[in-house]
């Protein structure tokens, strides 16, 4: 029988197997059992051996006679194929799973059989060992505990490795890892098995190395060999050999006093090389330490934390010393000792005082500068800088005060500047006493300080002039006005009396016109004005304290009355009997714009109220006469006819422009002659005399009243001459159509329309003279009896002008013109 190597061998090793096959297939024809040899682990569809050839059989009965493969007690590994009869694997073989048993021979066996007829052939198929499996430790790691105290030489069982492999490729040798303190030691048992040991070599010292971690390798002998290994932890057990001890002998610290209970000041951290019991530490004071001390720092026994327990301060002890011992708890206990010395830190925790002495409560306003109010003295019970003092005045720039240190911790408080209680009557005066720690502590004082009051202030007005205007006719002692003035001085020193200070004038005492309160300085008036006598007045009040000596400040006052409307309008002209109506009479062939006569009347106010205009009231023909609002000049619109009654009456009304408004009338009866009358002389000589001769007088007493009071030249001086006319019948000039003269008509020589005259006087009212201006310039003069004691300012109208103020300081200009005697 004939054998064959499986392709799947190795190049190298053809030969060798190919002669171990031959000899096998030789001993097998021997038995009559086919037999081959291959090695483990063939890769799927590998070639065995060629069945047909070995067995002697034709390859194509293989199929005819359906061959097949049964394998004995096992799993099919192998498979025919029947069409070249060569036996192949079908799937690897594993010799280690075929085989259970290390033995160093392990076969598959299986039967080819073939039909038509039966036949069995045998066949054994050797598994040959290759060295797949490498050397494993039942254990991966190994876990051993020696104490410190085990003396060299000492030997320690270790778990063996395993190999699945057999023969030369079984577990050769062990190899340990360097170590100083271990090796091992290999035995061989009687079946080939290799063992080993663990064996100590020195002294142990678990504070140096408290775990050994070993590594144990087996290695096989397989070419090439395959190994495995395993970890060997040495736990190195303690023993107490080694007492406490601190990281110093003498700890020093510094402790911030006032630390708050609980506070932690260290902890004590002492070692121990042992372990478990005998590295467990109890701290706790030795004998050497105060009671003081362990009354105001706790220590914990078991964490060594020393924490403030009582009260720290600076100021009654700067420094504590501790003795503390550290303890373990081995069977014979050892112990450790250091010193904590605790070094107080100094807080700026007290606050500087502040102590016034001598202090004044009060200083009149006129103390000289650097007079004392106080003296103050200053301290800090704190050491360093926080024991460092300053003393300050709060808002010193704007004070009137000032700090001089006169010896150490002492200062005097003096007046810098000098005082005004009107400006200042209370100092709030805070002492700052500060210390230099950190954070700086301060303390306040106040020292409240009075100024009394000197008569330094005279009064003072709010105005250094006073224009008080009063319409005239007022009430006697109505209220004027409320002259006020103030003294910011205090007490008796603000007390103001108020009086006039006298001025006469014209004879007449202020104090007899205006009368003031003394107490709250209302001014009223004692009598009645009259803006026709008095226009103004020029006075002083003076307000008085009472201090001692008193003093004193007075203000101008200017009284000025105001005008009121309280005089009605007074028709002069044309004149006229009280309640008479004032005959004209004119020719019927007047023409249109014939002056029949001017109206004028006089208003003794003044302004707006003696403006006068003139108004027609009733008139009998609208369309025959008009009238000049303005000047009150009456004159025909058209020529008279045939139609128109001889007679018309016009009722004219003067009223003044006033609020409300005043007025005057006059009745005038116009009549219409076909000829011109002559007059009666007799009647009007008398009463032109009479006028005149008064006239006279009046300017006489007017001109010398002015020169008197002005004693200065008279700026303008128009003398007025009054024409006297004779004792006879005046020649009148023939009549004509543009000449008709009404014997109550006023005619003037001068070329201008309207002559204003204007009499100013002091103890009477005078009327003007009117002059009225007719076309043939000659001139017939009539005056109307003036009532003493009335003054009047008379102006014609039509420029409106108002009447001019008058006092008694005032000049009175009287003009009149010149008379002239009628031919």
């Amino acid at each position: 029988m004939h054998t064959m190597m499986a392709h799947v061998i190795p190049p190298l090793r053809t030969r060798f197997i190919a002669a171990v096959f031959t000899f096998i297939a030789l001993w097998g024809c021997a038995l009559s059992i086919t037999r081959y040899s291959i090695p483990e682990e063939m890769e799927e569809g590998s070639f065995v051996a060629n069945l047909a050839t070995d067995l002697g059989l034709d390859v194509r009965s293989l199929v005819q006679r359906s061959a097949k493969l049964d394998v004995i007690h096992s799993k099919n590994y192998l498979d025919i194929n029947k069409e070249t009869g060569e036996l192949l694997i079908r799937e690897k073989i594993d010799r280690e799973s075929i085989c259970m048993t290390k033995t160093t021979s392990c076969f598959l066996k299986m039967d080819v059989i073939l039909e038509n007829p039966i036949r069995i052939f045998n066949i054994e198929l050797e598994i040959m060992d290759i060295n797949d499996n490498a050397p494993v430790f039942r254990r991966r790691t190994m876990h051993l505990d020696i104490s410190e105290a085990t003396p060299p030489g000492e030997r320690f069982s270790l778990t063996n490795a395993v190999d699945a492999d057999v023969g030369a490729n079984s577990i050769k040798t062990y190899y340990l890892s360097e170590s100083k303190y271990f090796n091992i030691d290999i035995q061989t048992g009687s079946d080939g098995s290799k063992y080993v040991d663990l064996v100590l070599n020195g002294h142990l010292d678990r504070e140096e190395h408290a775990v050994h971690n070993l590594i144990l390798t087996a290695v096989d002998g397989g070419v090439p060999p395959r190994s495995g290994t395993a970890s060997i932890v040495i736990n190195v057990l303690d023993i107490n050999d080694n007492a406490p001890l601190f990281s110093q002998p003498v700890f020093s610290l510094n402790v911030s006093e006032n630390s708050a209970a609980g506070t932690v000041v260290m902890t004590l951290n002492a070692t121990d090389l042992d372990e478990g019991t005998n590295a467990q530490l109890i701290y706790s004071y030795t004998l050497y330490t105060s009671e003081k001390t362990q009354e105001l720092f706790s220590l914990d026994p078991n964490s060594g934390e020393i924490k403030v327990k009582g009260v720290i301060d600076y100021e009654e002890s700067q420094s504590f010393e501790m003795h503390i011992q550290a303890q373990d708890g081995g069977a014979n206990p050892k112990s450790g000792h250091c010193k904590v010395t605790v070094f107080v830190t100094d807080l700026n925790d007290n606050y500087p005082e502040v102590t016034i002495k001598s202090v004044k409560s009060a200083l009149t306003e006129d103390v000289s500068v650097g007079t004392l109010i106080a003296v103050v003295s200053v301290s800090d019970r704190d050491s360093g800088d926080n024991g460092k003092v300053e003393l300050t005045l709060n808002g010193q720039e704007y004070l009137p005060f000032l700090l001089n240190k006169s010896s150490d911790g002492y200062f005097e408080l003096l007046v810098s500047k000098p005082l005004d209680r009107e400006i200042i009557s209370k100092y709030d005066i805070t002492l700052r006493v500060t210390d230099k720690g950190s954070p700086p502590l301060s303390e306040n004082e106040t020292i409240t300080l009075e100024i009394l009051d000197v008569n330094d202030n005279a009064p003072a007005f709010s105005q250094s002039f006073y224009t008080i205007h009063v319409v005239e006719n007022n009430q006697p002692g109505a209220l004027l006005t409320s002259l006020s003035a103030f003294d910011p001085d205090l007490n008796e020193n603000q007390y103001l009396v108020y009086f006039i200070m006298e001025k006469v004038i014209v004879n007449t005492s202020m104090s007899m016109l205006f009368s003031i309160n003394p107490e709250n300085g209302d001014l009223y008036a004692l009598k009645t004005f009259d803006y026709e006598r008095e226009r103004e007045f020029l006075f002083h009040i003076e307000a008085r304290d009472s201090g001692v000596p008193p003093l004193s400040s007075n203000v101008t006052v200017h009284i000025i009355i105001l005008d009121q409307n309280d005089n009605t309008p007074l028709i002069v002209s044309p004149w006229r009997a009280q309640g008479s109506v004032v005959e004209e009479v004119i020719p019927r062939s007047t023409d249109k714009g014939h002056l029949i006569t001017k109206v004028i009347a006089i208003d003794a106010d003044s302004e707006q109220n003696a403006r006068v205009t003139y108004q027609l009231l009733q008139i009998s023909d609208t369309t025959l006469f008009s009238l000049d609002q303005y000047n009150g000049e009456i004159r025909t619109t058209r020529m008279f006819s045939y139609r128109d009654p001889r007679q018309q009456r016009l009722v004219i009304v003067a009223k003044d422009n006033g609020d409300p408004a005043l007025s005057a009338t006059v009745t005038i009866k116009i009549s219409t002659v076909e000829h011109v009358m002559s007059f009666s002389e007799t009647t009007e000589l008398p009463l032109e005399y009479d006028f005149f001769t008064d006239l006279n007088l009046y300017l006489v007493i007017g001109l010398g009243a002015v020169s008197f009071l002005l004693l200065i030249t008279i700026l303008v001086i128009i003398v007025l001459k009054c024409q006297k006319p004779k004792p006879k019948a005046m020649k009148m000039p023939p009549p004509n159509r543009n000449s008709v003269i009404s014997r109550n008509s006023m005619i003037s020589q001068r070329s201008s329309t309207i002559a204003d005259s204007t009499l100013i006087s002091s103890d009477a009212y005078w009327y003007s003279l009117f002059l009225a201006e007719t076309r043939k310039g000659q001139v017939v003069v009539r005056q109307p009896i003036i009532p003493k004691g009335a003054g009047y300012f008379v102006s014609s109208i039509p420029r409106s002008i108002g009447p001019s103020e008058t006092t008694d300081s005032r000049a009175s200009t009287l003009e009149q013109e010149p008379r002239r005697e009628l031919p």
